[in-house]
């Protein structure tokens, strides 16, 4: 099959299940549902990997960084004067977390360092994944993300929901 149709394949994959997946109302559903949707083609191996045009990349990362300096606002510059303690304790507590977590992992379970570390990393699928692939371990390093952001995507608003109820109940 040429290159150009094996892509259009996985867009088309990856769009169908992006777009399906923001009826979950999930966060990042969009994210997910691409990811799972190319991801499944890939792993059905009924296709050949996906070659991307040269400089492509390059645009998907520039769009990629855009789309998330974005949503960093003088709103998000006027919170950081007050949260900028928490934000230093929980950023290093996590990168630190990650490390230990992925040498641990990699160790315990024979795998990877580079995959390990980068995919207990605190970052998100997306810049993970395309550090990851710097390093040739792109796939390996999404598929964990996709694991631990579906976990806490799903998880994580039930805990808010069952705690915050005490916290605002016994004050």
């Amino acid at each position: 099959m040429p290159p150009l149709a094996t892509l259009l394949i996985y867009l088309l994959a990856g769009t169908c299940l992006g777009m399906l997946a923001l009826l979950t109302g999930i966060p990042a559903a969009p994210l997910a549902g691409a990811l799972l949707g190319a991801g499944l083609v890939s792993m059905s191996g009924q296709l050949e990997t996906a070659t991307w045009p040269t400089g492509t990349r390059t645009i998907l990362e520039i769009g990629i960084g855009t789309v998330i300096g974005t949503g960093l606002t003088k709103a998000s510059l006027d919170q950081l004067q007050s949260l900028w303690r928490p934000a230093i304790l929980i950023t290093v507590t996590l990168v630190l977390t990650g490390i230990v977590i992925g040498l641990w992992s990699s160790r315990l379970l024979g795998i990877d360092p580079r995959i390990a570390l980068l995919g207990a990393a605190p970052g998100g699928i997306s810049g993970m994944s395309l550090v990851g692939a710097e390093f040739g371990v792109g796939a390996a390093v999404a598929a964990l993300h996709a694991v631990r952001l579906i976990t806490v995507l799903l998880v994580l608003p039930l805990i808010v929901r069952l705690v915050l109820p005490m916290q605002q109940g016994s004050s």
